[in-house]
């Protein structure tokens, strides 16, 4: 990052805000008919008052940038809201890192500093990507303690050999809106007091946004993941009914996979 990024961000970074109100995932007991809950899954430590979301299977190492905005430091409540699909099952559709009880007025998209944000679409996120159906918060000053530990435990497949065990106890100590193999683990590193919240994302591998959540005074609130953004989706998916109606086409709209 640089002055002149810096300078283009401050121009355009209202062009990076959600359209979605994120907090009402979390508010609301219905969005688009579908039923939703949250779940607490504890706290996420920021030591540094730095952020990094990841796939922590695949991404996370000392080579991650943190995003450039910085957030008060300490430990902070994570929440996941969850949608109740009647065709799909239980899915994560959103995570929020709770800073205050401060409500958002405004979502601007979480970057680390050296994205090309020249050519900036109002459409378009630049998110983080997932390969390995799982997604987590932490902080650089957590991750060699992570490095540190996988390197130690000499294992060929740290999931496997690993977390599915963690994984599996989460999902028979908390089964409601988890599946049989767990969903959701709040992983202290062994050897730490460091806590790292490890969740599914929403629809599996893919890219998805991070927003920073601001109050009426301008002050971070909140961090916020967007999985699944249920109006687009649904409104997408009644437009699909009515063309297959019009068609007579019997063909079914799934974006789950």
């Amino acid at each position: 990052m640089n002055e002149s990024w810096m300078q283009k961000w401050e121009e355009i970074k209202d062009k990076l805000i959600s359209p979605i109100d994120i907090e009402s995932y979390f508010t609301s007991e219905e969005i688009m008919e579908q039923k939703m809950e949250t779940m607490e899954i504890g706290n996420v430590s920021l030591p540094s008052g730095k952020v990094i979301v990841r796939d922590p299977l695949v991404y996370l190492n000392q080579k991650e940038q943190p995003f450039f905005v910085e957030v008060p430091k300490g430990n902070f409540p994570v929440t996941i809201a969850v949608a109740k699909f009647e065709d799909w099952g239980d899915r994560y559709a959103a995570v929020k890192v709770e800073f205050t009880k401060e409500k958002p007025v405004i979502y601007r998209e979480a970057l680390i500093g050296i994205e090309n944000i020249d050519e900036t679409d109002e459409d378009a996120f630049f998110g983080f990507n997932v390969d390995a159906g799982l997604a987590c918060i932490t902080d650089p000053e957590v991750v060699p303690h992570v490095d540190k530990f996988i390197d130690e435990l000499e294992v060929e497949n740290i999931y496997d050999d690993y977390f599915a065990e963690l994984f599996a106890k989460s999902y028979k100590e908390n089964p409601e809106n988890q599946r049989e193999l767990g969903d959701w683990i709040n992983w202290k590193v062994p050897g730490t007091d460091y806590q790292i919240p490890i969740f599914a994302s929403g629809i599996g591998d893919g890219v998805y946004p991070v927003y920073f959540a601001y109050d009426e005074q301008d002050k971070i609130c909140g961090l916020y993941i967007h999985f699944i953004d249920i109006e687009l989706e649904f409104s997408e998916f009644d437009e699909e009914e009515d063309d297959d109606e019009e068609s007579g086409s019997q063909d079914n709209f799934v974006f789950l996979k």
